[in-house]
């Protein structure tokens, strides 16, 4: 979070704001070619689950009526794919991430699954987006918001580029809430996933980063305010995995 002093957290360090994000390019510059192969290994593929509870939230709709989904931070394209593949003919996703290697991959993995004509891939800032007001049924994010620097900047951003009655969900990394659970989770992120990317993409403090940031992130109430805040109405949220991930929720009314 932004600091009255300028800085911010950058895992467990502290940096200048304007610092973060150079630093969070280079973590997925880093990582970019390994990172869906990583997500599997870290999670034991639970991630896959947790997306899928995210696209029934979304719940897409299967016949030809329009639905633009924006899919911000979302590079290698793994939320719109799964969107596209439940929805009907009228689904179009642009995802929205401020790292080229991250689109590029997405890029591939688009043609690779024939889906380049459901699926189109914007470098931009979630801070900033170049979209008009109003103009985008959904907005997703998956594991993305923690690596923002202005966090209230992104949901002001979601809020303004979401036509009434539209929905915001966020996927993102929560806190342990069960007794034993939590001791063995931390054990494994601040052990194991470091020498995992160590192993995985030659780079052990990308991953040490990535840990570090999750423990930094607000609790889920507090990020539920922060949702309210930018203006979003009906907002919720739901733990899973003992509290591993929350989806959160919020409409723009």
């Amino acid at each position: 979070m932004e600091r009255p002093d300028g800085t911010t957290h950058f895992g467990f360090r502290d940096v200048e704001l304007g610092d973060k994000q150079t630093l969070v390019n280079e973590v997925f510059h880093s990582v970019a070619k390994r990172y869906d192969l990583m997500n599997d290994l870290m999670s034991g593929g639970m991630h896959r689950l947790w997306k899928e509870a995210m696209i029934t939230a979304l719940n897409p709709p299967r016949g030809d009526a329009p639905f633009a989904l924006l899919d911000v931070a979302g590079g290698t394209g793994d939320i719109s794919f799964r969107a596209a593949k439940a929805s009907g003919s009228g689904f179009h996703a642009t995802v929205c991430d401020i790292n080229g290697e991250m689109l590029a991959v997405g890029r591939e993995r688009a043609v690779a699954q024939r889906l380049d004509h459901q699926v189109s891939f914007v470098e931009g800032n979630a801070e900033s987006l170049a979209f008009p007001d109003k103009s985008f049924d959904a907005y997703t994010i998956a594991f993305g918001i923690r690596n923002v620097p202005r966090i209230p900047l992104a949901l002001s951003e979601a809020y303004r580029v979401l036509k009434p009655g539209s929905r915001f969900l966020c996927l993102e990394f929560s806190s342990v809430d069960v007794p034993g659970l939590d001791r063995i989770y931390d054990l494994f992120s601040f052990n194991v996933i470091p020498q995992l990317g160590k192993a995985v993409t030659g780079d052990a403090e990308s991953y040490r980063y990535l840990v570090e940031s999750i423990r930094q992130f607000p609790k889920p109430n507090a990020f539920a305010d922060m949702i309210r805040a930018a203006g979003f109405s009906r907002v919720k949220y739901d733990v899973m995995s003992g509290g591993i991930v929350a989806l959160h929720s919020g409409w723009r009314l």
